[in-house]
């Protein structure tokens, strides 16, 4: 019996001991996200090829909705996403002259031509309508995210995938989850595209290995971040302009856990948060890494959490960018 309780009461200390440890660790390797814009990417190019300023996310609206889409390597299926995007737009325009969008491609630093496919669309359909952004350096899809937004002009403001993984008309559904949302204090609220309702078929396809890194990194989100969301990594999320600001202000993940940092900034705010299914297709060409890419998001929940917990990381103000 004194042996068990010895063995417990080192178990104990090891734990302990090894906390303390993840804790300096996490506090340590902590960094800051640098919001210094390189000179060229203040300015987009208009369908003449002429520079103009991006604006603000401070300023007032001047659109009804602006499209993020972040963009890494994405030559190939971007012009899918675009073309189906684009139709919708119009044609809702067409139908409601009042309403206004703008869609802002962000190339998060990419080797192929990107940022040249993005620019037909400016020409198209004018600077007005869309605008590229190309980042000097990749900053991951969680930069990019924020770059775009940080620069746009939209009352509401939603992020969709260059893949064109979501159905574009399902803005409307988002649209609605925002709507109803209610109180928005200070007219803060994010309305979140969910694959959850796809989940069991998805398990019925992935290998055990798969199914259970996925059951393990919902765990993981679950236990340190946030609760009450099933779905936190679909590409389709609408804020409004408030939110956007209060949200993307605090954020400090660049890379693929950045949805989870957004989310768990948006509970400590207590901004309302909607979860609405939306249509959903894998699309070849993902850039992550099944198992690896896994491990890293694992790695960054736990250190969202404990960075926040040590202090090294603080829920900010919304400031300007340079």
């Amino acid at each position: 019996m004194d042996f068990l309780c010895e063995l417990v009461q080192g178990l104990a200390a090891l734990a302990a001991a090894g906390l303390i440890v993840l804790l300096i660790v996490a506090h340590v390797t902590a960094s800051m996200v640098d919001l210094t814009r390189h000179e060229k990417e203040k300015y987009f190019l208009t369908a003449t090829g002429e520079k103009e300023l991006f604006p603000s996310l401070h300023d007032p609206h001047s659109r009804e909705l602006s499209v993020v889409v972040p963009a890494y390597n994405e030559e190939l299926r971007m012009p899918v996403m675009m073309e189906e995007a684009m139709d919708y737009l119009e044609n809702r325009q067409k139908q409601n002259s009042s309403f206004t969008y703008e869609v802002i491609v962000v190339d998060d630093g990419s080797k192929d031509k990107t940022t040249e496919v993005a620019l037909q669309y400016t020409r198209k359909y004018g600077a007005d309508k869309v605008r590229v952004l190309t980042l000097v350096k990749n900053r991951g899809k969680g930069g990019a995210v924020r770059m775009g937004t940080l620069s746009s002009r939209g009352k509401v403001i939603l992020m969709a995938d260059a893949d064109g993984a979501t159905k574009f008309a399902d803005v409307e559904k988002v649209e609605a989850g925002l709507h109803h949302l209610d109180p928005k204090p200070e007219n803060m609220a994010i309305s979140c595209g969910s694959r959850a309702h796809l989940e069991q078929e998805s398990v019925a396809e992935r290998s055990f290995f798969r199914t259970f890194l996925m059951y393990g990194f919902h765990f993981l989100v679950w236990f340190f971040c946030v609760r009450g969301i099933a779905d936190t990594q679909c590409g389709f999320k609408l804020f409004t302009r408030e939110a956007a600001l209060k949200t993307f202000s605090s954020l400090h993940v660049e890379r693929w856990a950045f949805d989870v940092e957004l989310l768990y900034i948006a509970q400590c705010f207590k901004i309302p948060i909607a979860e609405v299914a939306v249509n959903w297709t894998e699309i070849e060409g993902s850039k992550l890494v099944p198992v690896w890419s896994w491990l890293q998001m694992g790695r960054d929940l736990v250190f969202i959490r404990l960075r926040y917990i040590t202090g090294a990381w603080k829920l900010e103000s919304p400031r300007k960018t340079d």
